[in-house]
């Protein structure tokens, strides 16, 4: 990483050069690494190390954004001119008001050394741990595991300067078997978090128990979700439901429904970013600080995200709290450290109150069948079983469901007093969430044939 003093100086060199009305840059340098693997054997050992500054220029209500991965001075000159002559050439956005103004920015607990010197050993260790756990097992692993150590520094030119660092260890498998899958993932920011064998455990307890797969009828059951599954259910609010911009297009279920409840009482989801049980971050993409948002409390809708731009559009209204996205983005504010609150039951003790149902383990190839209400399609993935009378059964063929995700969460009979940190498929970030059971899930094909 380059270092807070080699950030600031990349800062006041775009800020000197600029000659726009408002100017701010961003800077987020990156050193990344990957060990991959698949047949129960590492195949590649990959490390990318970038830095990457964008510069958004504002001349009037004119905007020019510019980008470069040079870090010299004639270099950052350079591209400090260049969003300037991008601004001169763009149209006028009526709806935008200034970049932010300074704000005091909290410190949060997000860099662990041991992660940021992680090699290839250590990398190799959990994955070895994973693949002589499948192959005693006489099944076939593939997966990746992924480390960073990165930096983001975010200026502009009424004196607003956030500088952080942060680490990141993750890793997923799915462990086959010729008629079963099983899956595992761990993220945290610590890798000394992530244990192989708990894992392995995990993935190949999986696949041995979903061997020789029967078919049932699609219908309505009672549904558990393993953490995986209510993960994506939290991806889709944050693209979908609980941001300003959808907020403000009445395309989310929020819009119009502030106070109402419109999940169960056992619902409550938030996003916070100083909370250290996910991957904490102090600020956002302007500088901002992050503050906790609470958008379901006991059921009842409280609130959206905004950054300053859509907080300006409300015309005071609304103030940002700290959910921008990088200069460019045009989907809006989003929520990325996202939580949703546990309850008193443990897994045990929904599968005993199952008459006829299913344990779900994971979704994947979930899409969108009707926006506002979060109506999703998609499959379960590595590990589908039949409960009946209280007890797993066994396992089943993937499902096809079509299925509103609010109004599931209508329907939670118990949440799992155990959380689990889960990578999010939206804009990065994790999400801490229970297990789930649901009283009606609709499920409306099945696969024919493990692939």
């Amino acid at each position: 990483m380059l270092g807070e003093s080699e950030v600031r100086r990349v800062v006041d060199t775009v800020l000197n050069a600029s000659r726009a009305d408002q100017t701010e840059v961003e800077v987020f340098s990156n050193d990344s690494a990957l060990t991959r693997f698949a047949n129960n054997y590492i195949h590649q050992n990959v490390e990318h190390i970038d830095v990457d500054v964008r510069v958004r220029a504002v001349i009037g209500q004119k905007i020019g954004i510019a980008s470069s991965n040079e870090i010299s001075e004639e270099a950052l000159v350079r591209l400090a001119q260049r969003a300037v002559e991008l601004a001169q050439h763009q149209r006028e956005n009526e709806d935008f008001r200034s970049l932010p103004r300074p704000a005091p920015v909290g410190k949060v607990n997000s860099y662990v050394e041991a992660t940021a010197r992680c090699g290839p050993e250590e990398r190799a260790s959990v994955v070895g741990q994973i693949c002589e756990a499948s192959s005693r097992a006489g099944l076939t692993a593939a997966g990746a595991f992924h480390t960073t150590a990165q930096e983001l520094a975010l200026a502009n030119s009424f004196g607003v300067f956030a500088y952080g660092t942060e680490t990141q260890a993750d890793v997923n498998t799915v462990v086959m078997s010729e008629t079963s899958s099983g899956y595992a993932a761990r993220v945290s920011k610590d890798i000394a978090d992530i244990d192989g064998a708990d894992i392995a455990r995990e993935a190949v307890d999986g696949a041995v128990r979903g061997v020789h797969p029967i078919t049932v009828d699609p219908g309505e059951y009672e549904v558990i979700l393993a953490p995986y599954a209510v993960c994506d259910m939290l991806d889709f609010f944050s693209y979908l439901s609980f941001g300003a911009l959808a907020f403000m297009e009445k395309r989310s279920f929020m819009a119009g429904r502030i106070g109402e409840r419109i999940m169960g009482e056992n619902i409550s989801i938030w996003d916070d970013g100083f909370d250290e049980r996910g991957l904490p971050a102090a600020f956002d993409y302007e500088g901002v600080p992050k503050q906790r948002v609470d958008f379901i409390e006991n059921g009842v809708a409280k609130g959206v995200c905004w950054d300053t731009y859509y907080a300006n559009k409300t015309g005071g209204d609304q103030r940002s709290t700290g959910h921008a996205l990088p200069a460019g983005a045009t989907i809006g504010p989003l929520p990325l450290h996202l939580f949703m609150a546990p309850g008193d039951a443990s897994v045990d003790d929904m599968i005993k109150d199952v008459k006829r149902g299913i344990w779900v383990s994971r979704f994947w190839y979930t899409r969108t069948v009707h926006p506002l209400n979060v109506v999703t399609t998609g499959m379960t993935r590595d590990g589908t079983f039949l409960i009946e009378d209280g007890k797993i059964v066994g396992p089943v063929r993937d499902l096809r469901f079509t299925q509103g995700y609010v109004e599931a969460l209508n329907d939670v009979d118990a949440v799992g007093k155990d959380l689990t940190l889960v990578l999010g498929d939206v804009g990065g970030g994790a999400r801490l969430v229970p297990s789930l059971k649901i009283a009606k899930w609709n499920f409306t094909g099945v696969k024919e044939a493990q692939e």
